[in-house]
């Protein structure tokens, strides 16, 4: 409603005679109440006018607002409009009838409204920077609109048209509003527009390189697929071409190995026998290396597997100290295996493969160790971590040789074994093992300890010169460890020497156990120990760790040990007599400072008043010394050569103490005598279609008593095989030609299978086939392929074993001793 301009009349402007009366009607609508802008209407009838009497009927029957056209108010001269809405006495259906609104009608209510005031009042709340002109049009005659607000300017810009609605559904009105100034250039929208444009031009761009890069790395993808094929074509070539090679290599090695062997059976003189035994050690050299290279392909490829056989640790190691004793002998290097007595004597596992890691760090510390010692040891983790005196044994004040060492503790720092969450308690078969190798030696470089597990790096580049060997015996070894479930660390010191240290999982086993197939290594520690038992051993050594590995020798005899760091003790420990001492050893160390030129030791010995005086060993690392007895003048001294072995160590006692054999038989001479009594009066078939081969393997067989028989072809020994026959054993080369060793043993097996079920069903009798029902000759692989496929083919072809050539007595003795018991 307008109350900016208010302009009531005054009562003294009121005059009735000036009023007309209402025309006489049928009903009237009077006004009862009226604002004060409207005061002036003292009294009207709403019915009286044809406009007004129009918009109150309409109401009444319609029950909604109605407006009146625009007109102009009286007193301001503006456009206005009338709403009116009916009142009703009650509450009415939405479906009313207009008769039904009429009868209920009780009364009006309107109002009058100031457009030109409700339209400033909207422009007011819509404030803008820039003049807005609005016009608003009554619409109901779209021919004749009414301009209720604003001046009819012309149209020269943009207008917005709006309807408005006052409630009366037959009277149409519009509101158009425009700037009075022309729009300025939206240099925002322009803006925008250009950055949206620029964005798209990016967004296009970086969608079209990366469709691009998409497209090239698909193309390097299919490339590098290309590439993948060839490189696993190239390593399938390469491994057909190394087991090729190797074939190749080792087929005539194995004549040179075997010939020289026989050569040195004959009568030679010293020089002759030094000159086949170079060569022959030449020869192993060679044989050695190209296992390394067939290993390190083994492992590239992913087909490296360990064997689960029974064997005995100690007796492993007894074999290593062997393999190595001459070196150390030549150094002067001290070289000792000490094994804890809490590590079980029988494991289940791969001893092969476990010598293997033994040899190549024993071999890596001998290389480079020219003075000090070389020590092995074994525990079981669980000992170590428990254990204060294990873990700090190998102080500098404290070692094998009195040279500082490498803390041994460095080398598995890293170790998950040794971290609280990283370690897992075996299960209760399972036997974790930590095996140190310290030595002495020239220690690695710094700079180089990084790289000292990739395969064919060394430490140097005057390395292989000065000492030989292709740099892949560590990675070799890292990669057996991670096989037994174990980790490999090591810790070394330039100058002053290096410690490697890995653990191995295996799992307890024990002699009688039927399982797993035995693994037939040096027993000679098993079979001598029981002359020694209830014997008493005095040792006198300065050094705890030396006199310790010392114990852990002479204990495996059987013998009671006592040690004593001084001899002056060691004689007040004799001469007490509480308990008879047989024997007396002596550390070199103090042979030399004490007892070489003093004769109160000997003839305190000779004095004692009860039972036999007790026999003095001298424990030496010179060469020149071992095996030799010492006369003092008094008592004959005999000197036992280290490193310290079992089988040395009883042979030594035997002669002197004059208990069991008195010989001094070597695992070589054990194993001859053990594979004679195998062999012997065995009639044994030797395929192989080289004549080299075959004179080297009838001669090895012949060596030690059995009847040979050889063949060069596949077709002839299927003939020789044929039930009924002979023989007790085949050794089948696998190439030959016209047919190789593989399909001749499943041609055997066919028939033997074929005559077994014969003779089952009766349809052949026994007695024609030698009272032999069950026919099934034992035959072995003699190949110099050792390939793991070759392996698998031997066994799924039906062949019983596998020997590799060039074989010697151990191996020969380990398969056949099988099957010959």
């Amino acid at each position: 409603m307008d109350t900016l301009e208010q302009n009531p009349v005054h009562k003294d402007d009121y005059n009735p005679d000036l009023l007309e009366p209402s025309p006489i009607q049928e009903e009237y609508a009077p006004v009862v109440f009226a604002q004060d802008i409207v005061s002036h209407v003292v009294s009207i009838d709403m019915l009286s006018g044809q406009e007004d009497s129009k918009n109150v009927l309409c109401a009444r029957k319609s029950g909604k607002g109605v407006l009146t056209a625009p007109f102009r108010l009286l007193k301001t001269n503006r456009l206005g409009v009338i709403l009116t809405f009916a009142v009703y006495k009650r509450d009415l259906p939405l479906n009313a009838t207009p008769t039904e609104r009429i009868q209920a009608t009780d009364g009006y209510l309107g109002g009058v409204f100031d457009i030109e005031s409700l339209v400033e009042k909207l422009l007011q709340q819509l404030a803008s920077k820039q003049t807005i002109l609005v016009n608003v049009l009554d619409t109901t005659n779209q021919s004749y609109p009414i301009s209720m607000y604003g001046l009819n300017a012309s149209n020269d810009g943009l207008e917005h048209v709006s309807l408005l609605n006052f409630g009366d559904p037959f009277r149409k009105h519009e509101m158009r509003c425009r700037f009075k100034q022309k729009p300025p250039w939206p240099w925002l929208g322009i803006t925008t527009s250009i950055g949206i444009l620029v964005i798209a031009l990016l967004v296009g761009h970086i969608f079209h390189a990366t469709v691009n890069r998409i497209a090239k790395v698909e193309d390097d993808c299919h490339k590098m697929m290309e590439l993948k094929k060839q490189a696993e074509a190239a390593d399938v070539a390469k491994s057909q071409f190394l087991a090729t090679v190797s074939h190749e290599i080792r087929t005539p090695m194995n004549g040179v190995l075997g010939m020289l062997h026989m050569l040195m059976d004959t009568d030679l003189d010293v020089t002759q026998l030094d000159y086949v035994r170079t060569a022959q050690a030449s020869g192993k050299a060679l044989v050695a290396l190209i296992n390394e290279v067939l290993d390190q392909a083994k492992i590239e490829s992913g087909k490296l597997e360990l064997e689960e056989v029974q064997f005995d640790l100690r007796a492993i190691l007894d074999d290593v100290l062997s393999l190595f004793s001459g070196k150390s002998q030549d150094k002067g290097v001290e070289l000792a295996v000490y094994i804890s007595d809490q590590v079980p004597q029988m494991l289940i596992g791969d001893p092969g493969r476990f010598r293997q890691i033994i040899i190549n760090l024993m071999g890596n510390s001998i290389k480079f160790t020219e003075k000090g010692h070389i020590l092995v040891t074994v525990h079981l983790v669980e000992e170590v971590i428990d254990s204060i005196e294990v873990e700090t044994e190998s102080s500098s004040e404290n070692t094998l040789s009195g040279f500082p060492v490498a803390d041994r503790r460095q080398s598995w720092k890293g170790f998950r074994t040794f971290s609280q969450e990283g370690f897992i308690h075996p299960f209760s078969h399972s036997i974790n093992l930590i095996v140190s190798v310290e030595d002495t030696g020239e220690g690695i470089p710094l700079e180089a300890q990084s790289r000292v597990f990739t395969p064919f790096m060394q430490v140097g580049p005057s390395i292989s010169r000065t000492h030989g060997g292709t740099g892949i015996g560590l990675s070799i070894s890292k990669c057996l460890v991670n096989l037994m479930k174990g980790e490999i660390g090591f810790a070394s010191i330039p100058k002053i020497g290096s410690t490697f240290t890995f653990t191995a999982i295996f799992t307890s086993g024990s002699s009688s156990s039927k399982k797993y197939k035995s693994q037939q290594i040096n027993k000679m520690s098993n079979s001598v120990s029981s002359e020694f038992y209830g014997m008493r051993a005095l040792v006198m050594d300065p050094r705890p760790v030396r006199a310790k590995v010392s114990k852990y020798q002479i204990r495996r005899l059987g013998i009671h040990v006592e040690v004593v760091s001084q001899w002056k003790q060691g004689l007040s420990s004799i001469c007490r007599g509480s308990n008879a001492i047989n024997m007396v050893i002596v550390e070199q160390e103090v042979w030399d400072k004490y007892l070489n030129n003093s004769t109160l030791f000997f003839d305190t010995l000779e004095k004692i008043d009860y039972g036999t005086p007790p026999k003095v060993f001298l424990l030496s690392n010179s060469i020149s010394s071992s095996g030799a007895n010492i006369s003092t003048g008094v008592c004959n001294m005999t000197v036992i050569p280290k490193p310290l072995r079992s089988s040395m160590l009883a042979a030594a006692l035997q002669r002197t103490m004059g208990v069991g054999n008195k010989g001094n038989p070597c695992n070589g001479q054990l194993n001859s005598l053990s594979l004679r009594n195998l062999l012997l009066g065995r009639k044994i078939l030797i395929v192989d279609d080289n004549n080299v081969n075959l004179k080297v393997a009838a001669g090895a067989m012949k060596k030690y008593g059995a009847d040979v028989v050889s063949a060069t072809r596949g077709i002839e020994a299927i003939e020789l095989l044929t039930p009924p026959h002979q023989f007790d054993a085949c050794f089948m080369d696998i190439q030959m030609p016209e047919m190789d060793g593989f399909e001749a043993t499943r041609r055997i097996r066919d028939m033997e299978h074929n005559i077994n079920n014969r003779i089952h069903h009766g349809e052949l009798s026994v007695e024609a086939y030698n009272n032999v029902s069950n026919w099934h000759v034992s035959i072995l692989a003699m190949t110099a392929d050792v390939i793991q496929a070759t392996r698998e083919e031997c066994l799924r072809c039906g062949m019983d074993g596998y020997v590799s050539k060039p074989f010697e007595a151990e191996q020969l003795y380990r398969e056949v001793s099988r099957f010959f018991q």
